[in-house]
């Protein structure tokens, strides 16, 4: 690329990373649609399947070490080597013959997969104007619903083909090779030799000035103590159980409550995450929409996750209704709801956090909220065969309304000057 300018840049860059988290996502998700066959192939019951889930959020809980890491050696380095970790350990998934391997192997692989992130909002951070911000977050994010869109028919084709095992073969493979070619195409914004002047000055004139002042690294006491942080990590912890129940649960849930086969699992299983891709646009749209009417960016943030905290509650009834495809429906919903509110906090870190501090600011609020889907999962683990899924799929409804009251709560636009 050297020698060579490319327009519009910074959107190839984000798309790029946009790969990188379906991948990331693909990994994560894989397990999920697996677990019917390879839970009876192993003779894993609900209980130790939670645990080997939990595992993986006892693994991601450690993202502020990952988030601490890539402010510390870059994104260029650091992405690469987490990525072709992850994509490693993936692939040992396929040799694990018990639930206690395979617990072992998800909390290495959620240690691994917990740059995702913290990676992605330092990108956006760095090369995307703030009114754009929301818009990259969510095209980036937009890989995490594609993941789950791909995890059905992969797995579903590799047990036809072959077996359950070789779907994590295929899946870790896809990582390797992200990991490479991240390595050999990203440059940071200030040395990239394809990035033309009037973009560079695009990106620059469109950034806050006090995002960038200070250089200090911040300490993980330093960040905690500031309400900002609280006011996105404590609705991620309320917000996330449902994409881990998405992923992790929802095909089994189809498969053990609603009678799905293999064939039907394949069909129905990524429709939620196609709403979830769409979703990932319409909490940026919402806000942008607020802005051009005169409502200040952090404001319309608060309103664009109150309106996707307000459409979660359709996730009470989805264990209620009788028809399956209203309950396919109603997942399509909750996954659209989702994204739209995930999204929007996601990006406030980017807004409220200088650029030196969102590593570590997302990473912290990440430990949150895998915490948050952490005893979630063990519960549904423990719990499923005595109370059944329809408390939880109550507490999924409700959670983010909470999380909205935490929001307009805690969070403060900072001084501008």
């Amino acid at each position: 690329m050297s020698g060579r300018r490319i327009r519009g840049l910074r959107w190839w860059i984000i798309g790029l990373v946009m790969a990188g988290t379906a991948i990331n996502f693909l990994t994560r998700s894989t397990l999920g649609v697996a677990a019917p066959t390879m839970m009876a192939d192993l003779s894993i019951s609900t209980e130790q399947y939670g645990w080997i889930t939990g595992a993986f959020q006892l693994g991601i809980m450690m993202q502020p070490i990952a988030g601490y890491a890539l402010d510390l050696i870059g994104l260029r380095t650091g992405l690469a080597l987490f990525a072709a970790a992850w994509g490693a350990i993936t692939m040992a998934h396929g040799l694990a013959n018990g639930w206690q391997p395979l617990a072992a192997l998800r909390g290495a692989l959620g240690f691994a997969e917990g740059t995702g992130h913290p990676g992605g909002l330092k990108v956006v951070a760095e090369w995307f104007p703030a009114k754009e911000r929301g818009f990259a977050t969510g095209i980036y994010n937009i890989g995490a619903s594609l993941g789950g869109v791909l995890a059905p028919p992969l797995v579903v084709g590799a047990i036809y083909l072959w077996n359950w095992r070789a779907a994590f073969v295929v899946a870790g493979a896809l990582g390797i090779i992200w990991a490479l070619v991240w390595h050999l195409a990203y440059k940071p914004r200030l040395d990239h030799p394809a990035l033309d002047e009037a973009e560079r000055a695009h990106i620059e004139g469109g950034q806050e000035a006090y995002l960038d002042a200070g250089a200090a690294r911040p300490s993980f006491l330093a960040i905690a103590r500031q309400r900002n942080f609280w006011g996105i990590a404590l609705p991620r912890f309320l917000a996330d159980p449902t994409w881990g129940t998405l992923t992790l649960w929802m095909p089994l849930y189809l498969v053990t409550a609603r009678g799905f086969d293999l064939k039907a699992l394949a069909l129905t299983a990524w429709l939620p995450f196609v709403a979830a891709d769409i979703g990932c646009l319409a909490g940026p749209t919402i806000a942008l929409w607020l802005q051009k009417r005169g409502m200040h960016l952090i404001k319309a943030r608060k309103c664009a996750f109150t309106f996707g905290a307000l459409m979660m509650t359709a996730m009470i009834f989805v264990p209620i209704v009788q028809s399956p495809v209203s309950a396919i429906l109603l997942l399509c919903l909750g996954a659209f709801a989702h994204q739209t509110l995930s999204i929007t906090v996601i990006t406030m870190s980017s807004d409220l956090f200088r650029k030196h501090e969102i590593g570590t600011v997302a990473g912290s609020a990440g430990l949150f909220a895998n915490l948050g889907v952490l005893l979630f999962s063990v519960a549904m683990g423990m719990l499923l065969t005595t109370v059944g899924y329809e408390p939880f799929f109550v507490a999924l409804g409700l959670m983010d309304l909470l999380g909205a009251a935490l929001l307009w709560t805690l969070v403060r636009a900072p001084k501008t000057a």
